[in-house]
């Protein structure tokens, strides 16, 4: 059908724009597009909710917010996206492939396009699943900070322990 949604060869301009970008259509461009979207759809809930509330952003943070937010992010991100114990969570959207040690896992995204691979190439990479976790630890900062302190406290003492853990290790030779 062609008419104002699509060219006259019948595919509509973001399956003109996935082509041109990736004509392998190796890239999930429309989940990925999709993800996006919710991020966004999340982040103006969020802002909605706050001003529901009469919540204002601060005009800055504090160093002690940012770092410890920082380094608990990383740990709850990492946890999320590779620990063996949050295996079954990220199961319906991922594959195993490998153990990789400190007990991590090693996962690829189930499908090659759609809402289950989009999610799984979410929930295997901390870097990505990093960007949604300080959302919501930033979030949580302006609408309840006693909880988002006493959770980044909580993630940022179980990061400094696994280096701890590490060091040690090291030093013993194992």
């Amino acid at each position: 059908m062609v008419g104002p949604a699509h060219r006259a060869d019948g595919t509509s301009p973001a399956e003109s724009l996935a082509r041109a970008y990736d004509p392998e259509d190796v890239v999930d461009l429309s989940g990925f597009a999709g993800s996006l979207t919710t991020y966004a759809a999340g982040v103006a809930t969020l802002t909605l909710v706050g001003r529901a509330a009469g919540v204002q952003l601060p005009e800055r943070y504090s160093v002690v917010d940012v770092v410890l937010g920082g380094v608990a992010t990383h740990k709850f991100s990492r946890l999320l996206s590779r620990s063996s114990v949050a295996s079954p969570l990220r199961a319906p959207f991922t594959r195993f492939q490998e153990a990789a040690g400190s007990s991590e896992h090693v996962e690829e995204a189930r499908g090659e396009h759609g809402v289950r691979h989009t999610v799984g190439e979410l929930l295997t990479c901390p870097f990505c699943m990093g960007v949604w976790v300080s959302t919501g630890y930033v979030a949580t900062l302006a609408l309840a900070p006693r909880t988002a302190r006493a959770w980044a406290a909580l993630f940022a003492v179980s990061a400094i322990s696994d280096s701890l853990q590490h060091v040690y290790a090291r030093m013993r030779g194992d």
